[in-house]
């Protein structure tokens, strides 16, 4: 690990206690694991400390581990994964926070402390159906409004659940059990018989 990593890692094992899990360098950043239950707390932390700074989120995105690197998954399936930017510090760190129950993958929303997670937490909602707790406005952002089930979950079929299309005989869009049979395509390759050879 380099300095401004250790220098990094003790400001944090220093500011946040025990909300830190964990922490691992991977590709030259640190990724810090967090207790969901201190989310907020940790997260105005991130964002205010002298030493920390971290002013901007750059991305949030959910994440399904079961089947992680075809192995079964010990722990809970589904997380909040943020990557946040320190322009002070010029300092980038990548945190990580599991949703405690499977069934009802809850955390709370980090809208609150950087506005510019809206967007970011409607998509992990609709596609991996986390929840965010105090979202001002958590609805779907990429699928239809009718649309069944989160698509990124690892168990969703690949042909969807219904499909929609237009009735011209009722005048309006319908959802439909999915009718598509699933088959293997295997690509055809047309090459000149002397193909490569030279001319």
């Amino acid at each position: 690990m380099s300095r401004t990593l250790d220098a990094l890692l003790l400001s944090l094992q220093n500011t946040l206690g025990e909300s830190l899990v964990r922490a691992q360098v991977r590709l030259g950043e640190l990724t810090v694991e967090l207790r969901a239950e201190r989310m907020l707390e940790s997260m105005q932390t991130l964002r205010d400390h002298p030493d920390l700074r971290y002013a901007q989120l750059t991305d949030l995105c959910g994440v399904d581990f079961s089947g992680y690197k075809d192995e079964p998954w010990e722990g809970p399936r589904f997380a909040v994964v943020m990557h946040l930017l320190s322009i002070v510090h010029n300092q980038r760190l990548r945190v990580r926070i599991f949703c405690e129950d499977d069934e009802l993958p809850i955390v709370s929303s980090v809208t609150d402390v950087w506005p510019s997670a809206n967007w970011f937490e409607r998509e992990a909602f609709d596609l991996y159906g986390i929840l965010f707790d105090g979202h001002p406005d958590l609805r779907r952002i990429l699928t239809d409004y009718g649309f069944v089930g989160h698509p990124f979950r690892k168990d969703f079929p690949l042909s969807g659940n219904v499909e929609m299309r237009y009735d011209p005989t009722q005048g309006r869009v319908i959802y439909q059990p999915v009718s598509i049979e699933p088959r293997e395509i295997t690509p055809r390759i047309v090459r000149e018989e002397h193909y490569g050879e030279g001319r």
